[in-house]
């Protein structure tokens, strides 16, 4: 069985304290989730209360995937206090360590995330960048997987980089299933722009979901700006601006992510030539399609499809 420890640091969030084994524990017991401290002592939540896990530090020389969970960023800074500088040390080299939100400053404070890509919550950007200026960071995205380190933003990332290394793992219908147990969405479009403070647009039934909704039921048409524009009745530079303010993203990129997103789900689950997968999700060619992944993921249609229908296997 694989092995989750999550490690809790001083200030932890109690939200995310949870997600590693709401989620990994919804995966019909294919993990194991422990929770420990760096010094095997209790530790203060930003809440009122204190936790105290059964386990301590000792516990990371078994791990198969760490998890990182935010604290407060009143306590997160470029150095690691001993005892956390000794639990890190401890988690074995073949494992995964994965970061939420403020969770990313104590693997950068270690040291691991050094020349690396990596997120964080939007809001902390700046002073990540200044603590860490050798960290490739990129706020606006809700994860990033960087093979052995996984970073991801605020919250509710928790739980979509999460569920993406279920999907990793065991493939698409394991992950699927995890995310309707959990109620959310087995995965989430766009990056953290959209939910970066910014005017909140008045709600109107001239809004751009109605048109969302049926762009996603013809996918494998040729969609435009003008034809999206034209089903929500208004006219192209209002619906852009429209659905700007409301996604985060231009129509157009978010197309090609729903497009990308229906590809690799096809290829996951069934045994359709990739032209054919190209012709149903709206790329015009398979070559459109492969340049789209790859873009996206860094891999080709058939090395994806060999990573994931092995993993469901």
């Amino acid at each position: 069985m694989h092995r989750v420890v999550v490690l809790a640091p001083d200030g932890v969030y109690p939200f995310e304290l949870g997600i590693p084994r709401r989620v990994f524990g919804s995966a019909d017991g294919r993990y194991e989730v422990v929770t420990c401290t760096a010094d095997g002592a209790p530790v203060r939540t930003d809440a009122d209360f204190t936790v105290v896990p059964d386990h301590g530090p000792e516990v990371l020389r078994t791990a198969d995937t760490v998890v990182i969970p935010p604290y407060s960023p009143s306590l997160a800074g470029a150095e690691l206090s001993a005892p956390l500088a000794g639990a890190l040390a401890a988690i074995p080299r073949s494992a995964r360590t994965v970061s939420i939100c403020t969770g990313a400053f104590l693997l950068a404070a270690a040291g691991l995330l050094d020349g690396r890509p990596a997120t964080t919550h939007w809001a902390l950007a700046g002073w990540f960048r200044e603590l860490f200026p050798y960290v490739a960071l990129d706020p606006d995205v809700l994860f990033v997987d960087d093979g052995d380190v996984l970073t991801s933003a605020g919250a509710a990332s928790g739980v979509d980089v999460c569920l993406h290394l279920v999907r990793k793992d065991h493939g698409s219908e394991v992950a699927n299933s995890v995310a309707r147990r959990c109620v959310v969405p087995p995965w989430r479009d766009g990056g953290q722009a959209q939910y970066i403070e910014q005017p909140v647009p008045e709600s109107t039934s001239s809004g751009t979901a109605a048109t969302r909704q049926w762009a996603l039921e013809h996918l494998d048409r040729p969609l435009t700006l003008a034809d999206l524009a034209g089903h929500a009745q208004t006219s192209v530079r209002t619906f852009a601006r429209r659905f700007r303010d409301e996604v985060g993203e231009s129509p157009g990129r978010w197309l090609i992510r729903q497009r990308v997103a229906w590809a690799r789900h096809l290829l996951e689950s069934s045994d359709l030539p990739v032209d054919q997968i190209a012709g149903r999700v709206g790329f015009a060619t398979a070559t459109s399609l492969r340049q789209h992944l790859h873009a996206a993921i860094g891999v080709t249609p058939l090395a994806y499809r060999r990573t994931f229908r092995t993993a469901a296997r």
